[in-house]
């Protein structure tokens, strides 16, 4: 779960940027927040990321306990190239990690969490 700051801009940056789909969305009035739900497909076959707008919060510290996400991808090279056409932020372009031949890249949302592209083939 990430705690999101405007809730339409990080689904636009997850559905349009980096690709996923809007699972689902709720709102809780009693409780004054609403959750989204993405993805590139529905659990229990892909992961989610719940993206969570507490109303009237409109940012938040991230913290030194938390380090980024990761996604497989099958071309990190491509998924960069999709990812900065459409506006995205690559902080670190594709190539392989220190020490290894994994090829990985880094991108930031627009609330600044990291996101590692890990690639792995189909």
């Amino acid at each position: 779960m990430l705690r999101v700051g405007d809730l339409q801009r990080s689904i636009d940056f997850y559905t349009q940027v980096m690709g996923m789909q809007l699972l689902r969305k709720t709102d809780n009035p009693e409780y004054k927040y609403t959750l989204a739900f993405v993805g590139f497909g529905k659990n229990p076959d892909h992961a989610e990321i719940e993206l969570t707008y507490n109303w009237g919060v409109d940012s938040y510290e991230i913290g030194t306990a938390f380090g980024h996400l990761a996604l497989g991808v099958p071309d990190v090279h491509g998924a960069c190239q999709k990812i900065k056409d459409a506006g995205g932020k690559v902080t670190r372009e594709a190539g392989p990690v220190k020490g290894g031949t994994t090829i990985i890249a880094f991108v930031t949302d627009p609330d600044g969490y990291k996101i590692e592209l890990i690639q792995r083939p189909l």
